[in-house]
């Protein structure tokens, strides 16, 4: 598949009902994407269950060998993917973007599978010998988002692969084609069954996180369907692992650089054009650097192109759906009738094609503004000031969610201190959303729970099974 239009093809439906997928920076028609039902889902997870054992019983070696083949497929076909991403997602080729997304899908299957997961020795005193392993689960269901659909899914298929697991994935109705892309490459290389993708609406997915034969579920997105899945789930017990919505604060403190973390700020606020999960969305900044901090951060905004993905000179592309779109657009009008001051951006253009919000940044905002206080997930970011350290951190720990924060300065004792008080699964220092494959990732409060990545992340993709004797 090493052309665009041969990926297109591979999983263009050949028969049943489809429907069209839109490009959402200029409205174009991308694909046809299958409309599959809860029947197609149960023959996915029956297949799913059909091809698990033999993947199970080839071990930890064969299948990391496996695993490393499909990452070489995916980076054989790497061009094409980002250029499908692109159309459907919207975010542009480069930049921290299409093509970053899919160099990180291979990258993330090869640290997969490069994690060690040995058997531990619990206790061996010369009387008592147990060890702790883990186990496959059997069939993994996983229920992607729109705004990193290649990565996130292969955040959740290759673990549950390296663990001895199959993986029935419902994408995003938003971005399918992306998804079926990426597992067709993936499945040049896997044995059939093993990795299926199901296009389908609500009913689906509540199908996959009820099914009696899926025993576990990985989900990211909203907290609210995070809730439904939670209940639906229940009556079989599965196990979850729940990545939810974030509302991140950063907090720059007195000592900081305002020139030296301005580029920081911003890609830690925009990267994906506002729509990450863990992207900064409430900056708090110190009232004697604020101005300067005001005037560094626009200056690097200013620069920032923004336009349709596949144009390569952009950084910065449309939101992804008219939905999003309506409520950055409310969150900003209710922000600048409070009165609050207009940096940069805030009025969008209307007159032509693409759900295009423009970079805003909004400063003299109090913290009660629905824009502090609610998840923008878009190109809009508050700039909060603040005197008094006890105050900021309760206001940093003043909302239900608490995926990630992050304090700037170049006091690392100091910063350290600040982020052990905050709410956050993750708080980073002098950045703010970087992952890393080894480095454990997951939410506090209504942000989710269970645990990606690494050790930790391979783990939770397993039953422990404790051997006493």
């Amino acid at each position: 598949m090493d052309t665009y239009d041969a990926l297109l093809a591979t999983i263009t439906p050949k028969s049943g009902p489809t429907r069209e997928i839109l490009d959402p920076a200029t409205g174009a028609v991308v694909g046809l994407a299958p409309v599959r039902g809860v029947d197609d889902l149960d023959r996915a997870v029956a297949a799913a269950a059909a091809a698990q054992p033999a993947w199970a019983a080839l071990g930890h070696k064969e299948r990391i060998a496996t695993l490393i083949r499909v990452a070489d497929a995916i980076d054989a076909s790497a061009e094409p993917l980002a250029q499908l991403l692109s159309r459907e997602q919207g975010k542009p080729l480069n930049g921290p973007n299409a093509r970053f997304e899919v160099g990180a899908c291979s990258a993330w299957l090869r640290a997969t599978a490069a994690t060690p997961l040995e058997a531990e020795i619990v206790i061996d005193d010369g009387q008592t010998h147990a060890e702790l392993h883990y186990r496959p689960i059997g069939v993994v269901g996983a229920i992607g988002p729109w705004n990193w659909p290649m990565m996130i899914a292969v955040w959740q298929i290759a673990p549950a692969l390296r663990m001895g697991n199959a993986v029935v994935v419902k994408p995003s109705e938003y971005t399918p084609l992306s998804v079926l892309a990426l597992v067709a490459v993936m499945n040049q290389e896997l044995p059939a069954g093993l990795v299926t993708v199901v296009c389908g609406d609500r009913e689906v997915g509540a199908r996959l996180s009820s099914h009696p034969d899926i025993g576990k579920v990985m989900f990211t997105g909203s907290t609210a369907t995070g809730k439904a899945i939670i209940k639906s789930s229940a009556d079989t017990v599965k196990r979850l692992t729940l990545e939810l919505g974030g509302n991140d604060a950063g907090i720059v403190l007195s000592d900081a650089d305002p020139k030296a973390i301005a580029e920081g700020l911003f890609w830690g606020a925009f990267i994906n054009t506002g729509q990450t999960c863990a992207a900064l969305k409430r900056l708090y900044v110190h009232d004697d650097i604020y101005d300067a901090v005001c005037t560094e951060l626009t200056a690097v905004a200013a620069t920032m192109p923004m336009g349709v993905g596949i144009d390569e000179q952009n950084v910065l592309g449309p939101l992804q759906n008219k939905a999003q779109f309506d409520i950055v657009s409310r969150l900003v009008d209710a922000a600048k009738g409070s009165g609050a001051r207009v940096l940069l951006g805030g009025n969008p253009r209307l007159d032509q094609p693409g759900y295009f919000y423009p970079t805003t940044l909004i400063a003299d905002i109090d913290n009660s503004n629905p824009l502090v206080l609610e998840e923008q997930f878009g190109p809009a970011l508050p700039i909060i000031r603040f005197t008094d350290l006890d105050d900021v951190i309760a206001q940093a720990n003043g909302v239900d969610v608490g995926l990630g924060g992050s304090v700037w300065s170049p006091d690392l004792a100091k910063a350290r201190e600040v982020a052990a008080r905050l709410e956050a699964g993750t708080v980073w220092i002098n950045g703010h959303g970087g992952v890393h494959p080894m480095i454990p990732f997951g939410g506090a409060k209504q942000s989710g729970y269970g645990l990606e990545f690494g050790v930790e992340g391979l783990k939770a993709l397993g039953v422990p099974q404790v051997i006493n004797g």
